[in-house]
C-alpha cells in the first residue's frame, strides 16, 4: 500500500492506504484521532469537519491522493486542553446533548471567527446550515458562537 504525506495537529504523518481511502477513515483508523466523527459519508451533515489548510471542509469528502503538502487540524488539534474559545463558549452555553454532532461544529465555528470575527446572526445560520443536529439546539449553539467572539475579542 502506498504512503500518503501530511500534517495533522502540527505534526507530519505518514499514513498508509489506498488512495481512495477517505481523510475521516484515516484519522480515525490510523492515527486514533476519534473527535472527527462519521456523520452521512457523503459530505452532507458536518459531523466529519476538520480545517484543511485553515478552512473547514468534510474529511469524508478527502481522499488520502488529494492529501499531499496539506496540512490538518482536527478537533483534538484546535485545543488539546479544551481551552479554545469555541469549546469554553460550547460548555458555558450548555450546546451539547448527545454531543455527536459538536466536533464538527466547533470546527466550523473556529473557521467562521477566523474569517469574520463577529459573525451576524445570519452569517452564523450560514455557516452551520449544513451541520446536522438531532437534539435542535440551534439556539444555543448560536448563543456560544456569540460568546466566543467576544472572549476573541
Amino acid at each position: 500500500m502506498p504512503l500518503f504525506n501530511l500534517t495533522v495537529n502540527g505534526h507530519v504523518q505518514q499514513i498508509e492506504g489506498n488512495a481512495d481511502m477517505p481523510l475521516l477513515w484515516a484519522l480515525r483508523d490510523r492515527l486514533g484521532l476519534f473527535g472527527t466523527k462519521y456523520g452521512c459519508g457523503v459530505g452532507l451533515c458536518g459531523a466529519c469537519t476538520v480545517h484543511e489548510d485553515g478552512r473547514a471542509i468534510r474529511s469524508c469528502m478527502v481522499t488520502l491522493a488529494a492529501v499531499a503538502g496539506k496540512s490538518y487540524v482536527t478537533i483534538e488539534g484546535l485545543s488539546p486542553d479544551g481551552t479554545h474559545p469555541c469549546q469554553r463558549a460550547w460548555i458555558e452555553e450548555d450546546v451539547a446533548q448527545c454531543g455527536f454532532c459538536q466536533p464538527g461544529m466547533i470546527m466550523e465555528t473556529a473557521a467562521l471567527l477566523r474569517n469574520h470575527p463577529t459573525p451576524s446572526d445570519r452569517e452564523i445560520d450560514e455557516a452551520l446550515a449544513s451541520h446536522v443536529c438531532r437534539c435542535g439546539t440551534y439556539a444555543r449553539l448560536r448563543a456560544a458562537v456569540h460568546r466566543a467572539a467576544t472572549s476573541r475579542a
